[in-house]
């Protein structure tokens, strides 16, 4: 036994145990005929910080991971990072511009290399901090997307899909970011309210017989409007669907269509429509017959003015930024005499989350993934439960989002990252060298293979060869005959790099060795929980059970667990412009990891957000210094390391009743735990702990340890006493891992780690029904006498006799066998069955029995009971107040939510106290 030291020090403990932990392999242990347990960690971008969602994520997961070590599975926690393409090309061409050196400095390989330096020397912050949260991932089998074995299986499942036709090259509008040059994916486009302008314009009918209004807030995309659409139901422009308006500026013709898009009740109930920059307007040019092909773009990679296809926009527009030739276009409208009116407005506008800048609507070709045929079986596998959604509230949104998936864009013009498997060549049937036709794609797993694939196309008479440079970028040589045909072909490889998304849907299998048919992958797929933030429900969850229900045939697992976001105190979402965000880190500083993970824990209600409060962090840092001193009271009378997994036998009620208790949490906590639900498991052991053994098992044992105690009932009270604590800390431990490892070892010898204990066993039969209702009793008669003593001013040293009145034979048996924790706990002097005397006094009802405490000559009954009765009026009058405010529609309505709450809240407090006040007066009689 090693003693405690008097003050609980987070700090001093957790570096030390946690390099243990991880040294000696006990993340992992050999369990190869164990029930395997699988998780794998949602894996943060290699770029990151540990923010408070990452550490309410891997809190959870270890606690479900300790809690299967625990009970003996082979449990598999896999960790691992994201390559995260446009964070880290970010963070890599940023040191590079401090340098006064760019990306294009470099050739593609020279710089990829530079991005790997970066990640070997600064890429491990997030799992170093994930460390310090506790998180026992299997660190010796640690995963990164860009790894030689996981870009195997991305690479296969890009050629599979091709080859199924899942996978194709089209031309759609993306979410162009114009700082990166790149498509970027709906979760890095952030939307933000800005003050804007609304202008109407005017364009002329084409035969010069009218006019049609219409209104944008991007004014320069009117230089590539193909159409103006009207509501067929629209009376106002029946006549004027089929007929042609010419555009001011560029003098184009363009039709008028009809399209439901188009809102009568909306402006002026027209709108223009540029197909090939905006997403509505995309596709209600394709409803009207326009190819995508067709469609005109009148912008570049940079968000700059280019000619379009019929080259009608004027010479001195070209090369303007979008929003200088936006000002010249309002300029041309207003000269020419059809602006009507620009009004101010709100405008929701697009943002890049990394770069800053105004997204762009642009229309270019891509990698798509056919995701509505990919959903189905994903969509089945909710609806027939063989996927369960926890809580069951998310499965709306998983059906709306997969019944309505549009195609997913898997390209990014990115260097960093999966380079895309596809090499091109001009087509056989296209025009000649230099022409405009789409190339043809040869999709291979290595350029060896796209080769053969080619020469195969292109037949024995054509020479096809692979450039000289590894990542030409741009169409290769191309040789023709004097005859036009074609004799060499030189293929070029796409420079694009797959989404990260695409990558990380594969986690779950190409973790364990996939497309190799691995043990581990036998062993460990499908995994059994995922744990997930709801917010990456569509771009995370539902691809990964897309991808594994289709190259693996099965569920990747079989629960899926979403919770909810964590808040600031007042319920604001946290962000940094609001200056409310929490650093875990910092909270860890102060209070240690185990409050902190307890916290987020004990919060985690099913389909709630949570409400950080620093308070219940160091409320729960208490709690650790509770258990702490219990155990040091444990050392101190003589109580160490427990001998046996199985409760000790006992003879003493209060000892019969610990066991059972004990034996309770555990059912109860195997049962929440195993419905997921976080908040109930942490109350659980936490009212256990602080309640059941701290408040009242402890201090009902102290006499056992006095001098003159009978050795017998000390020696077995001792035993229990070890026993209980023991279970406590396995119980406790996938909550609070380190504390429970340094009491652990504090309390004796041991011939393992607490982190490899085995989980309490829950045997019914120790459970004694008589010693736990005896004990119960005693607890609720204690509890009564001190908030009697306490709600009527008694002094706390002030002995009171007791009489008792009407009790059973039962009850009588046990006021004598606890007339000892009576005297001790609820000073009272005696007990007798003798009527009380006249005057007032305290009463009391415990089950069929009366207590009666006289309180003449220990306190002033007539002052005591003229407090009672103000503190009754006062409590009433605020009471009262709240519920007038409450019953008020103005405020409940119109007052911010928090407000409201409070009000609620605070209205029961007083409600209860204005109970509890008049109980107290009653008592006095």
């Amino acid at each position: 036994m090693t003693d405690l030291a008097k003050t609980f020090d987070p700090a001093s403990i957790e570096a030390r145990w946690y390099a243990h932990w991880e040294g000696e392999g006990r993340f992992r242990p050999a369990r190869p005929e164990a029930e395997p347990f699988t998780i794998v960690i949602p894996p943060p971008n290699v770029t990151g910080s540990l923010h408070i969602g990452h550490a309410l994520d891997n809190t959870l997961q270890d606690i479900l991971i300790r809690h299967a070590r625990l009970k003996g599975k082979d449990a598999l926690w896999v960790v691992g990072t994201d390559h995260a393409g446009i964070a880290t090309q970010m963070v890599v061409e940023r040191q590079l511009n401090e340098r006064q050196q760019k990306r294009t400095d470099f050739s593609r390989e020279e710089f990829v290399a530079k991005v790997w330096e970066w990640k070997e020397e600064s890429g491990g912050t997030i799992t170093r901090q994930l460390r310090r949260l506790g998180a026992s991932c299997d660190w010796a089998n640690e995963r990164f997307t860009m790894d030689e074995g996981f870009s195997k299986a991305v690479i296969k499942v890009f050629v599979e899909l091709h080859r199924q036709g899942l996978l194709y090259r089209d031309k759609r509008l993306v979410n162009w970011d114009p700082y990166f040059k790149s498509a970027i994916s709906d979760l890095e486009v952030e939307t933000r309210e800005i003050n804007g302008k609304f202008w109407h314009f005017r364009y002329p009918l084409a035969d010069g017989s009218g006019e049609i209004a219409v209104a944008t807030t991007r004014p320069e995309t009117m230089l590539a409007d193909m159409a103006v659409a009207v509501n067929p139901e629209d009376d106002r422009y029946k006549a004027l669907i089929g007929r042609q308006v010419k555009l001011p500026i560029t003098g184009r013709l363009i039709p008028i269509v009809a399209d439901e898009h188009a809102d009568p009740e909306l402006g002026s109930g027209a709108v223009k429509i540029t197909p090939g920059h905006d997403f509505n307007d995309f596709e209600v040019g394709r409803r009207a017959g326009i190819k995508a092909g067709d469609m005109l773009n009148m912008l570049d990679a940079e968000a700059k003015v280019i000619q379009t296809a019929d080259g009608l926009i004027p010479a001195e527009l070209i090369g303007l930024d979008r929003f200088d030739a936006r000002a010249r276009v309002v300029e041309a409208i207003e000269a020419a005499g059809l602006l009507d009116r620009i009004e101010d407005r709100v405008i929701q506008t697009p943002y890049g989350d990394r770069s800053g800048v105004v997204i762009e609507p642009w229309l270019t070709d891509q990698w798509y993934v056919d995701a509505a045929t990919l959903a189905g079986p994903a969509i089945e596998a909710v609806r027939s439960g063989d996927i369960r959604v926890v809580p069951e509230t998310w499965k709306k949104t998983w059906y709306n989002w997969l019944e309505n998936i549009q195609p997913w864009c898997v390209s990014r013009q990115l260097w960093w990252g999966h380079q895309i498997p596809a090499w091109f060549g001009y087509a056989k049937d296209g025009p000649s060298f230099g022409g405009e036709s789409e190339p043809k794609a040869f999709v291979a797993e290595s350029a060896e293979e796209a080769l053969a694939l080619a020469r195969d196309y292109y037949g024995p008479d054509i020479r096809v060869e692979l450039p000289d440079q590894l990542n030409p970028s741009g169409p290769g040589g191309m040789i023709s005959s004097k005859d036009g045909r074609l004799t060499f072909v030189e293929l070029w490889r796409d420079p694009d790099v797959l989404d990260t998304w695409f990558s990380s849907a594969l986690w779950p299998f190409g973790t364990l060795g996939w497309p190799d048919h691995t043990e581990l992958l036998k062993r460990h797929y499908p995994n059994d929980v995922l744990i997930s933030g709801f917010d990456i429900l569509f771009f995370w969850d539902a691809r990964m059970a897309m991808q594994g229900l289709h190259f693996m045939g099965e569920k990747p697992w079989k629960t899926l667990y979403l919770h909810g976001l964590v808040r600031d105190a007042t319920g604001a979402k946290m962000s940094k412009s609001k200056g409310n965000t929490v650093d875990p880190l910092g909270l860890i500083d102060q209070y240690g990891a185990d409050a902190l993970r307890f916290t987020l824990a004990a919060m985690e209600s099913q389909g709630r957000d949570i409400k950080l409060d620093e308070r219940r962090v160091e409320g729960y840092r208490n709690f650790a210094t509770k258990l702490w001193n219990a155990a040091r009271f444990a050392q101190a009378n003589g109580i160490g390391a427990s001998a046996t997994i199985e409760a000790p036998a006992a003879a003493l009620p209060v000892n019969r009743w610990i066991v059972a208790e004990t034996i309770k949490t555990v059912q109860a906590l195997d049962l929440a735990i195993a419905d997921l639900r976080f908040d109930e498991s942490a109350n659980t052991i936490y009212q256990f702990v602080w309640a059941g053994f701290c408040d009242w098992y402890l201090e009902l044992i102290k006499p056992f340890f006095a001098e003159d105690a009978d050795p017998v009932a000390a020696a077995e009270t001792r035993a229990v006493a070890g026993w209980v604590l023991d279970q406590i800390l396995v119980m406790l431990h996938p909550f609070m891992p380190f504390i429970t490892e340094e009491l652990w070892h504090a309390m004796g010898e041991r011939p393992y780690d607490l982190i490899l204990a085995k989980w309490p066993i829950a045997d019914a039969r120790a459970i004694d029904p008589a010693a736990q209702k005896e004990i119960d009793w005693l607890i609720r008669l204690v509890s009564e006498v001190r908030g009697a003593r306490a709600e009527l001013n008694v002094p706390p040293g002030a002995r009171l006799p007791a009489h008792v009145r009407d009790a059973s034979p039962e009850t009588i048996a046990r006021i004598e066998r606890q007339t000892p924790a009576l005297a001790r706990l609820a000073r009272i002097e005696r007990i007798t069955a003798d009527p009380a005397p006249a005057g007032g006094a305290a009463q009391i009802v415990v089950d069929e029995a009366t207590f009666v405490l006289p309180l003449e000559g220990v306190i002033d009954l007539a002052s005591e009971r003229a407090r009672l009765a103000k503190a009754i009026e006062a409590a009433a009058k605020e009471r009262d107040a709240l519920a007038k405010r409450l019953d008020n529609p103005g405020f409940v309505e119109k007052a911010k939510p928090e407000a409201v709450e409070k009000a609620r809240a605070d209205h029961a407090d007083r409600s209860a106290e204005a109970e509890r006040l008049t109980a107290a007066l009653a008592r006095l009689g």
